[in-house]
């Protein structure tokens, strides 16, 4: 039986990934931690035609300890903003621009973002989009942020600052860039797929669909 498109998703190894070469944030960083800082930060990214979003956690590393969201980062395609939330809270402007349906704004693994931020505020977030799906749409298998990046632009997201402590008093540059990223790979995902400039036909990464580690017939449907 001839093999067609419905028989193959995209998906990156482990070890494949690990040798492709590093990504990095190159735009500006701004590190809100001050409440008197924030309507000019929201009032820039409102002007954006779309808002890359992501949150941190300090780790815990003690069983049944967990930590509440300590960063949120908000990108807009030139800027990112990191919200230092431990520090100012949810302020309403912030909380406005979170819950606002008109504006634009892309994630990854939503759910778990929201579920980390209902502990802290009774955010009802809004205007979302949620890569993990989206990327379906070009045959993507894979669900996490690195993989995806990779699988597009061909470069690995490190994440060797993900169990950093991000409520230290002042985030390194190496957090920053880190948590930049994160947020603006989300943009970056969106729009070479929105735009039609990633083609599942191009990729070198097509894998046979049962031969996936996470296989479920339901993703030929």
């Amino acid at each position: 039986m001839t093999a067609t498109e419905e028989d193959y998703m995209l998906s990156i190894s482990k070890q494949t990934l690990a040798k492709l070469p590093a990504a990095h944030y190159q735009g500006p960083i701004s590190v809100i931690d001050k409440p008197e800082d924030i309507d000019g930060a929201v009032k820039e990214l409102y002007a954006a035609p779309i808002i890359g979003f992501d949150t941190e956690t300090r780790p815990s590393f003690k069983k049944g300890q967990s930590n509440t969201v300590s960063l949120i980062q908000l990108c807009t395609p030139e800027h990112c903003f990191l919200f230092r939330t431990g520090i100012t809270g949810i302020t309403q402007p912030l909380r406005a621009l979170l819950e606002d349906p008109a504006k634009t704004k892309v994630g990854l693994s939503l759910h778990d973002d929201f579920h980390n931020l209902a502990k802290i505020s009774d955010l009802q977030p809004d205007g979302f989009i949620d890569l993990q799906q989206y990327v379906k749409s070009v045959r993507i298998a894979d669900n996490s942020l690195s993989r995806i990046y990779a699988i597009i632009f061909g470069k690995r997201i490190s994440k060797g600052q993900r169990l950093s402590n991000w409520e230290a008093a002042h985030l390194t540059e190496f957090q920053q860039s880190y948590a930049a990223l994160d947020a603006k790979a989300c943009i970056d995902i969106y729009e070479a797929i929105s735009q039609n400039r990633f083609r599942y036909e191009d990729s070198q990464y097509k894998v046979p669909i049962d031969q996936l580690p996470d296989f479920q017939p339901s993703l030929q449907q």
